[in-house]
């Protein structure tokens, strides 16, 4: 693993057909692609699900046949599926959710993982699904290195470090376990943002009221709280760049791996999908191939009808 990056991908959903024609790519043109990367897992869940935390997907929820067929395509990579699971506000009630426990049940394989932030949850899938990995999810907020350090003790698969550590290299130094350490390379929220835990707690609710909404009649529907942020909306993988949170791709190479950090995430579950492009390939092909690699991507998209191009339509002059 001494020269290996390996990166987690955002989306089980909306980013599928992407994170399919990535992998063919990386099958098909190699020489593409950086020396020494890897797909590490895809993470995300299938909108909407209780437990799950970091992203709003409005009123979207998928079918048995398609998560059955996601979970599958993606494991025959050799690629686990990691659930965020990772709603801060679930009870004891919420432990039997039946939409979660069919997902659970469907990537029940001893190959797939789990992130999470609620004890309770993490306690029932560790005795329900004893098969998952647990993941220990940056929603903790954990910047103590005493804190950090005894966290990665733990017996989780990985801890997800807080976003703000991420060029604190004073601290990244003192970290015991960099191996089991993961960053978030592209986070677009602002260093230190004062509404991120809010922001998570939202999220539970808004996902929360849209499944109690679809039991209710119309005349008793209950309003969905909304989340308008004025520090990361509108931000893309440019306008990050300044941020002190930003962890570039040459960086990762330069800095990151010879401290023995190898596990990188990338954010964008439910990015624009042309800019989440732009990401995939700034940090996972050479940049003297990335122009080729992005129209390949849009190329395959196309093809395969994800996005169309639309044409005029048909008219005649007049005078």
């Amino acid at each position: 693993m001494k020269n290996t990056a390996r990166f987690h991908l955002p989306g089980l959903r909306y980013n599928f057909p992407l994170n399919m024609m990535t992998l063919d790519l990386m099958k098909k043109n190699p020489e593409f692609f950086r020396e020494g990367v890897e797909i590490a897992s895809f993470f995300g869940e299938f909108p909407t699900s209780l437990w799950a935390g970091g992203r709003y997907c409005n009123d979207d929820q998928c079918d048995g046949p398609f998560i059955r067929n996601v979970v599958k395509t993606i494991n025959s990579f050799g690629i686990p599926v990691r659930y965020t699971y990772t709603n801060p506000s679930l009870t004891e009630r919420d432990m039997s959710d039946p939409y979660c426990n069919f997902c659970m049940r469907v990537a029940d394989n001893d190959m797939n993982q789990v992130l999470v932030v609620s004890p309770l949850l993490e306690d029932y899938i560790r005795k329900r699904y004893p098969g998952f990995k647990i993941n220990s999810s940056t929603c903790k907020e954990i910047k103590d290195i005493e804190a950090l350090n005894e966290e990665l003790s733990k017996d989780y698969y990985l801890v997800v470090l807080d976003y703000n550590l991420n060029n604190d290299f004073e601290t990244l130094e003192k970290i015991e376990r960099k191996d089991k350490c993961e960053l978030l390379v592209n986070s677009c929220c602002i260093p230190n943002c004062p509404r991120r835990g809010s922001h998570y707690s939202t999220i539970g609710r808004e996902n929360r009221i849209t499944l109690l909404n679809r039991k209710n009649p119309p005349n008793k529907q209950m309003p969905v709280p909304g989340w308008t942020c004025e520090y990361g909306e509108k931000n893309t993988i440019y306008t990050i760049q300044n941020y002190s949170t930003f962890i570039s791709p040459e960086a990762i190479w330069e800095k990151y791996i010879p401290m023995g950090f190898h596990e990188f995430k990338i954010e964008g579950r439910t990015a624009n999908l042309f800019m989440l492009i732009d990401t995939y390939c700034m940090y996972l092909m050479k940049p003297e191939r990335r122009d080729e690699g992005r129209l390949k991507l849009i190329y395959s998209l196309q093809n395969n009808k994800v996005i169309s191009v639309g044409r005029p339509r048909k008219a005649e002059w007049r005078g």
